[in-house]
């Protein structure tokens, strides 16, 4: 589920509490657990409304100024149907903590190395963790469809194994691009260190 950050900023002040969405299926369940630019939302009950049980009470608690707009700003489609999904603000993104915890010993930095090996040797097109660190190292801010243009890659494919770092603390996301986070700098210095000659 993607929000405009305006509303993420309610959802996180309690000023929002819902959200509405035409699907086929739904995209989330109850107790799923949404990563955003400003924490965790954590998603309620989930249900199929008819468009006329939609009040402007509603769209207001869903960030619209009334329903109209609500249901004007839905996707089309007769092979859809409209969900009411309950929404609330459940804390700061614990990988914000992650990527600035720089309190590791050797022995902490080598297991995160092996598991960066292990990412490597999954992905089916060799080692990626090492180059991807240093491309964000080298190139903070830039947008990631010319990074990825740079390595050849197709962007959302480039964008999941950020992810796959970010999920370890060791990038974080600006407004335009990436950068490596402290803990990611600790963790390619050592790579660095122990790299073989």
């Amino acid at each position: 589920m993607l929000f405009r950050h305006e509303v993420l900023t309610k959802i996180a002040a309690g000023e929002v509490d819902l959200a509405f969405r035409r699907w086929r299926r739904p995209a989330v369940r109850p107790g799923t657990r949404l990563r955003t630019r400003v924490g965790v939302l954590e998603v309620g009950e989930v249900e199929v409304v008819p468009e006329d049980r939609v009040s402007d009470r509603d769209a207001r608690r869903a960030g619209y100024p009334g329903r109209t707009e609500l249901l004007a700003d839905q996707r089309p489609g007769e092979d859809r149907q409209l969900y009411r999904v309950d929404l609330r603000f459940a804390g700061p993104d614990p990988r914000v903590d992650l990527r600035r915890d720089t309190d590791l010993s050797t022995a902490d930095l080598d297991g995160i190395v092996a598991e960066l090996r292990r990412l490597d040797a999954r992905s089916g097109r060799g080692p990626w963790t090492t180059a991807m660190l240093e491309l964000i190292d080298a190139n903070p801010a830039v947008r990631a469809p010319d990074l990825a243009a740079g390595l050849g890659r197709e962007t959302a494919r480039f964008k999941a194994d950020v992810r796959k770092l970010k999920e370890r603390g060791l990038t974080e996301s600006l407004a335009v691009g990436y950068r490596i986070s402290p803990r990611g700098r600790l963790v390619l210095d050592h790579l660095t260190r122990t790299a073989p000659d």
